[in-house]
């Protein structure tokens, strides 16, 4: 299963559509995964062209978000593979342990908030923020998260420039 991982895309300021690049990746994705500050609900009805979206709140999305359909946290299994997904992992001390604690079932918890890439794991659980494919702030690119799952196992993630 192909899953393409975003977050902070921050409509309209920052992504008026879907950019060029970001599609590319998500032509023959299986499923998308939103980790928040989506901003405004018609981003998720975008990503919904190209494969299913699960998306999680962040602290900029408007009422409309959580309207569409986006929790605080969600719990899912992709594959077999327990993904966990929330927008603010707090700060980054102790970060494992505190999504393994918050999320005790996930093999992997996706977060987004600070915009920057990260791939870490520790404390038995696996953080994945895929950064911004469209406000990188003091990142040198825009990112977004890829994916490969098979039968219960995170087989490949990248994160890859987009800008």
């Amino acid at each position: 299963m192909r899953v393409v991982v975003l977050s902070d895309t921050h409509a309209p300021r920052y992504w008026k559509s879907c950019p060029p690049a970001v599609a590319e990746h998500l032509r023959g994705a299986d499923l998308v995964l939103h980790a928040g500050d989506v901003c405004v609900a018609p981003v998720l009805a975008e990503l919904a062209e190209y494969a299913p979206v699960r998306a999680v709140l962040g602290n900029n999305d408007g009422p409309d978000v959580a309207d569409w359909g986006a929790p605080e946290t969600q719990e899912l299994e992709v594959e077999g593979l327990r993904v966990a997904m929330v927008h603010d992992s707090g700060q980054a001390t102790g970060r494992t342990a505190r999504m393994r604690r918050r999320f005790p079932d996930a093999d992997v918890v996706v977060f987004g908030h600070s915009h920057i890439p990260m791939d870490v794991t520790g404390d038995g659980v696996r953080i994945f923020n895929p950064g911004s494919p469209t406000d990188r702030r003091r990142q040198p690119h825009g990112t977004v998260g890829l994916w490969r799952v098979e039968d219960g196992e995170l087989v490949e993630a990248r994160i890859v420039p987009v800008t």
